[in-house]
């Protein structure tokens, strides 16, 4: 049997060795290997295979780890993990303790920086790049950075900052006109004009070649072209933006060539300013579903690698539930509208945005912009529903204090992916937005138990005429089911099982207040309780803010025994808040117990894995010698 070439890969410098027939090979080694574990632990498909090429040859002409590439958002480093070291380990992909999803620098010395965010990696290439002139070093510094992100302000801002520094940078601009949905906005209009420069130089290169023919003139006229040359590239390309802020633009070139990234890449290392690089590549390279769907590969669960179809069944999930009823509440109010960042398909807003294309709008990665656009939306008198997953809201925070509270305007914030969502680690861990909204005035905060909830608290919501946020979790309901729905009023939590004998003093009480999906392990537990004579009274908090102070402080004044269960930190989440409610109302020997996240970040797994890790399954709470 033949060696693999992959095997022979240990190391960058390994690659140095191959020739480009080799490495061409190893490209499909790749492929065949990221599509082969990805089927099994899930991952990011699309990206990853699409940059294959790419990467072998920045590892080829840049020598890491004394150069310094960094990866923005990170969720394309699988390649990058495989040529570092960590081939090996690729099978243990976003498992716990295993090989994380996105750069880790105490993974490796060759992740030189931690991403997990768009649109960062050009600040902070240009932070090192200038810490090198500083020390008087000489290494290359590399940002490799999607037009998707390239919608993101903060790119832009490092943008118009590099291209005024004369600083040595090399900015990778890989172009699949991709985000997690299809791009959209004028920068993606502008760089499918860039692409057409490919006809520009094809054609450009076949008239010099036909002029050198002709004897005594031809020279001449390449000259007088070349003096035109500018004016035939504005017409080609009306705006070279680029070039205009001061950055050396080099490209487009084929990102699946990888002679021509190599030749490309070794120009931008001579250069003394900073460079741009436009690489055209194809997300989900090399595998037809991937291709065809590279939205729906973006991030997946395991699959089955013949048919592309998930080996996990479709189940209803919250932002599914989120998208209907959204379209049910459009056609009855034309003034609802719909707003996110990129994250269409995710948020559940595909019917919405086919039912309403005028009503709804995607504004690429650039969650400051959706947030103050709908306070103007709501301004203007219409009702915006903004749907942006909860780790991408802390890019957005001062536009909610600035923009929308500070007004009081109705702005439904809904907050998809909200508490631990499991093998993106701790970049992408929901779990802080609770807290966060909680300290800002004029916002109300509700979490519902179950989808029916869910439904009626966007109802609700936009019945207000103040800003509201709603917080729910990836994925489906718990196992529990609710028969029990009080209408929703503001700032009233629902009381789902009430202690009945309170005239029994030999019984154990306890209040168990829960909020969002927590609400189903709450009753799991109040349900165990009754096995150990413990009779406890479960309360579905609902809204964090407005919280229901009278009915939790008659709660615990009568059982003095209380736990709280949150899918949040506990600083500044339910846990803080009801600690509050004893000590204003200053009730008298309780005995408390808070199930929540401590102040950490928390790392990659699944969620079953973080939960049993931080004390909130059903044994852990059950086990806690509160119940002593």
């Amino acid at each position: 049997m033949t060696e693999k070439i992959l095997d022979q890969i240990n190391e960058p410098k390994d690659l140095k060795k191959l020739d480009y027939t080799q490495k061409n090979k190893l490209a499909e080694e790749i492929r065949e290997e990221i599509i082969n574990t990805v089927s099994k632990t899930g991952g990011h498909l699309a990206s990853n295979l699409g940059v294959v090429e790419l990467t072998i040859a920045l590892h080829s002409v840049f020598n890491m780890p004394e150069d310094k590439i960094i990866w923005d958002v990170g969720h394309q480093t699988y390649v990058h993990k495989i040529l570092t070291g960590r081939k090996d380990k690729l099978g243990t992909l976003r498992q716990l303790d295993g090989m994380a999803g996105f750069p880790k620098s105490k993974e490796s010395e060759y992740d030189s920086f931690n991403t997990g965010h768009s649109s960062t990696s050009i600040s902070v290439a240009l932070g090192m790049a200038r810490a090198r002139d500083l020390k008087k070093e000489e290494n290359n510094i590399v940002a490799v950075i999607g037009d998707g992100a390239l919608t993101g302000g903060m790119a832009l801002e490092a943008l118009n900052d590099a291209g005024n520094s004369e600083t040595r940078l090399i900015i990778v601009l890989n172009d699949n006109e991709m985000s997690i949905s299809k791009n959209v906005g004028g920068i993606s209009t502008f760089l499918t004009r860039i692409r057409t420069r490919k006809f520009y130089k094809k054609s450009n290169n076949f008239v010099r070649k036909i002029l050198e023919k002709i004897p005594k003139f031809g020279p001449f006229v390449i000259r007088f072209a070349r003096k035109i040359k500018y004016s035939l590239k504005q017409l080609m390309i009306p705006n070279m933006f680029f070039e205009d802020i001061g950055l050396k633009y080099l490209g487009p070139v084929d990102g699946h060539d990888i002679e021509r990234v190599e030749w490309i890449l070794n120009l931008a290392k001579k250069e003394i300013g900073p460079v741009l690089v436009h690489i055209i590549t194809k997300k989900g390279k090399g595998y037809k579903p991937a291709e065809d769907n590279p939205d729906k590969f973006h991030s997946t669960s395991s699959f089955d690698i013949k048919t592309g179809k998930s080996k996990n069944e479709k189940k209803k999930d919250y932002s599914e539930v989120f998208g209907n009823k959204l379209v049910k509440l459009a056609k009855k109010n034309k003034d609802i509208v719909a707003i996110t960042a990129a994250m269409t398909d995710g948020t559940g807003l595909s019917k919405f945005k086919n039912e309403f294309p005028n009503r709804f709008f995607d504004v690429g990665i650039a969650e400051q912009h959706a947030i103050t656009m709908a306070a103007g939306l709501a301004k203007a008198g219409l009702k915006p529903v903004v749907s942006i997953y909860s780790s991408f809201y802390q890019r957005g925070y001062d536009q909610i204090i600035h923009d929308v509270c500070i007004q009081n305007l109705p702005v439904v914030l809904c907050v998809d992916r909200a508490g631990i969502v499991g093998n993106d680690g701790e970049t992408h861990q929901g779990i802080y937005d609770l807290s966060f909204f909680n300290i800002v005035p004029n916002l109300t905060i509700m979490a519902p138990k179950d989808f029916e909830e869910l439904e009626q608290m966007l109802e609700f919501a936009l019945s207000l005429n103040s800003p509201v946020v709603i917080r729910y979790p990836r994925g489906g309901e718990e196992a529990q089911k609710f028969e029990k729905h009080d209408r929703v009023e503001l700032g009233k939590s629902e009381i789902l099982d009430k202690i009945k004998n309170k005239e029994h003093i030999k019984s154990t009480k306890a209040t168990i207040l829960a909020i969002g999906k927590m609400v189903a392990r709450g009753k799991e537990v109040a349900e165990q309780l009754k096995e150990k004579n413990i009779e406890a009274e479960l309360i579905n908090v609902r809204f964090l803010k407005p919280i229901d102070e009278e009915t939790i402080k008659k709660s615990i004044e009568k059982t003095k025994r209380v736990i709280t269960i949150e899918d949040n930190i506990i600083k500044g989440g339910l846990g803080d808040e009801v600690k509050n409610i004893i000590c204003k109302n200053e009730i008298k020997d309780v005995k408390i117990k808070c199930f929540g996240y401590p102040d950490e970040f928390i790392k990659h797994g699944s969620m079953q894995e973080l939960e049993k890790i931080y004390g909130l399954d059903k044994e852990s709470i059950l086990q806690d010698k509160i119940w002593e």
